[in-house]
Order: structure tokens, then sequence, then C-alpha cells
């Protein structure tokens, strides 16, 4: 059972801001830098298995989860201190945010806290994952730092972070994808091809979604992926998908709002409201992925990414072969995505994962106390007919989320 108070403390990572200490260009929440770092983590993944080093793609994404949500108990704990506690009394602060989350973990389906559990106190455990996860964490760090920088020149202890900083991203340099984004980075333009890739996406932090009314916390698009992929990963644990359909959902909920970097997010009533404008947007989207971000990346990544930003609400299915299938039911992406090599979409949970995730976000800042018009009623247009809410795969039903959500719930 996915319990709501998890679903509303994994939301939680949204009003947890980093950097508070500095001055800002923007606000940096935690939930923005978790999503930016998973990404990353997929990079360096996929440069990892080009080199002929195969990644347990699950176990990575999962073990994303688990340090967002270690990360989250531990908030109020700055970086240097929480550094030294976890290197002095680690287990004991393992143990104690074991204790803080089981109430909300114990329920989940596929034993996900025994994971949780072993993930933090097993030293041996997920080593690999860890290690790519680490880079990652650096890397997406360091990005934020870019931007702190310039500002914090004139205070005290900045150029110690910076080394800090850069010590630990060279202890990571034996991931290939570290070592060649750190060379791309002074390059300029398309040189800078992977690391031009993972910078577009971190600006996706600058996109707020719910632009036209006052919302807290005022979540971005990046955040919104990640949470979108983690609501996904819940559900898919809960109608015990197969690994393969719950590491193709969790990525399809990373990235499929991925064109909006180029784009910018259009709000629904905007696109329906005039005659064959989504559809224009969507051809809009795909011709600027084609001329801005595939060039980036490696010919054999850039198919992947198709799959997963275009027709991403559709249940679908890829294999080794390159070949397709779409308008599939949940039992026959089952039964398929057992198939060696298939990357499976289950486009339509997915879809009701993105309609929950902004029925959220209109009704944590409502409950809050910021609230408008549009608001309530963009909650309310979220999910108008009820197709969402009404969804259930297997003995999972999306309404007992929603109506957890419902304003007045409770």
């Amino acid at each position: 059972m996915i319990a709501p108070s998890l679903v509303e403390r994994i939301f939680s990572a949204s009003t947890i801001e980093r950097w508070n200490d500095h001055p800002r260009p923007i606000q940096f929440t935690e939930m923005a830098k978790q999503a930016h770092k998973m990404i990353i983590a997929y990079v360096i993944a996929r440069t990892e298995e080009d080199r002929g080093r195969p990644v347990d793609r699950e176990a990575l994404l999962e073990g994303g989860i688990f340090e967002l949500l270690h990360r989250i108990v531990l908030t109020d704990i700055k970086p240097p201190v929480f550094h030294r506690m976890m290197a002095e009394q680690g287990e004991r602060v393992n143990l104690w945010v074991l204790d803080q989350l089981e109430g909300d973990l114990s329920g989940l389906a596929g034993n996900f806290f025994g994971r949780f559990r072993r993930y933090l106190l097993d030293p041996d455990g997920w080593r690999r994952e860890k290690a790519l996860l680490k880079g990652a964490h650096y890397m997406a760090t360091q990005w934020e730092f870019d931007l702190v920088y310039d500002l914090s020149r004139p205070l005290s202890g900045i150029e110690k972070t910076r080394e800090e900083i850069e010590s630990q991203i060279n202890e990571h340099r034996d991931l290939a994808a570290v070592e060649e984004m750190l060379l791309q980075r002074g390059l300029a333009g398309r040189n800078r091809g992977v690391y031009e890739f993972v910078d577009l996406v971190g600006q996706l932090r600058f996109q707020k979604r719910w632009a036209q009314t006052p919302r807290i916390p005022q979540t971005s698009v990046l955040e919104h992926l990640l949470f979108v992929a983690i609501l996904f990963h819940l559900v898919a644990l809960e109608i015990d998908a197969s690994p393969r359909r719950r590491v193709g959902g969790f990525l399809g909920g990373l990235f499929h709002d991925l064109p909006e970097v180029l784009t910018r997010d259009i709000i629904s009533p905007v696109k329906n409201s005039i005659e064959g404008l989504d559809e224009l947007v969507k051809k809009y989207e795909r011709q600027a992925m084609e001329e801005r971000i595939y060039p980036l990346l490696p010919l054999h990544w850039q198919e992947e990414l198709r799959f997963f930003t275009e027709d991403e609400f559709e249940n679908k299915i890829r294999f080794a072969s390159g070949e397709e299938r779409r308008g599939l039911s949940f039992d026959e992406l089952e039964h398929l995505s057992r198939r060696e090599g298939s990357l499976p979409l289950d486009g339509k949970i997915l879809k009701s994962c993105d309609k929950l995730a902004a029925y959220i976000e209109a009704s944590f800042s409502i409950r809050t106390g910021i609230t408008s018009p549009a608001l309530r009623q963009g909650m309310a247009n979220t999910d108008e007919a009820g197709t969402h809410r009404n969804l259930t795969v297997g003995n999972f039903s999306f309404s007992t989320l929603f109506d957890a959500f419902r304003i007045g719930a409770g």
C-alpha cells in the first residue's frame, strides 16, 4: 500500500532549499538536485554500458530513490556536517533514518523497506551503483555551484568549498562519463557533447510549472520529472510489474517532459483551447529535439530518448532489434517485457502518475493557504472525466491517492 504520507514526504523535497547560506541566482531545491543527479546517473550508466561494463539499471534507479529519502530526513544538516557524521557515526545515523521512515515504507509492496534497509546498512551491497550515484551527485553539485560561485566570490570560505567539490569529483574520474564531461565542461556549444545535454537538462530548474498563478512550492519542470518517476515506481511495485517495466516507466517519467527545455511548459488549457495547437507544439518539440538535443548524444542513445519523449503516454515496447509494438494491454506489456533486451513503457500508468503529480502540486499549495481561482480550476480540470482517478491496474487503484489529496479530505 502506498501511504499518502509517503507521497507527501517525497513531494516535500521541493520545499527543501539548498545553498541557502549563499547568494543564489535562483532557488535551489533538493528535489531538483536529485532529479538532475538521476539524469546524470543515466548518462554515466549508459557510458559504462557502452564500454562493456553492464549496470543494474533498476538497482541504480531505486538507489537514487533511497538516497533522496535519506536526504529528506536529514535535511537540516549542512553538507560538511552531514559528511562528517556519516564518516564517524554512519550506522547510527542510518538506523535513526530507518526508524523515521519505517511507518511510511513498511507497507509498500515488493519488500521496498527491506531493500532500503540493506542499502543503508550493508557496506558491500549496491557498491557499483553507489559509486555511479556518487559521481552523479557531485557533478550535479558542481553544476549548482558554478551558478552560486560568481555571486559568492566575496564570501569567506567560498574557495575552500570550490576546492572540496573539485576534489570530490576528481575521486570519480575513473568513471568514463565523469572524465568526459569534465573535459567538455570548458568547451563551447555542441563541442560539449553530453555535458551540454546535462547543462540543458539543468535549465529545466528555471522553468516553473503553473507559472501563471501563485503557488507553494513553486515547483519546476525538473522537479516534476523525478516526482512522476518515483510515483510510477511505487505503483509498479504495487502491481508486481516486471523489473524491465519498472525501469522503463521510471525512465519514461524522468524524461517525459524533456522537450520543454526547448519549448517551455505550455499549460493544458492553452493547448486545448486552440484546435490543432497541441499537435503543432508536439511537432515543434520533435523538430527542436532533432536539432538541439539528439546531436549532443551518441546515435544509439538517441533512439532510446525518442522512445521516452515521443508518444510518451502510450503503452508500448521496444525490442533490441529496433522493432516497436504499440497499443498494448497491461497483460501484453507484462508478457512481452520478459523478453531479453526489451524496453517497455507503461504510458497509461505514467500519464495517470503525471496527472496525480499535478493534482498534488495544486492540492499542496491550496492546503498551505496559497490559492487562486486558476489553481482551483486547474486542480478540478486535472482529471475532470475521472479517467485517471478511476484507473485500476491489478490490485491498485489511483482513486486512493487522488482522494487522499482532495481538498477537504481527512
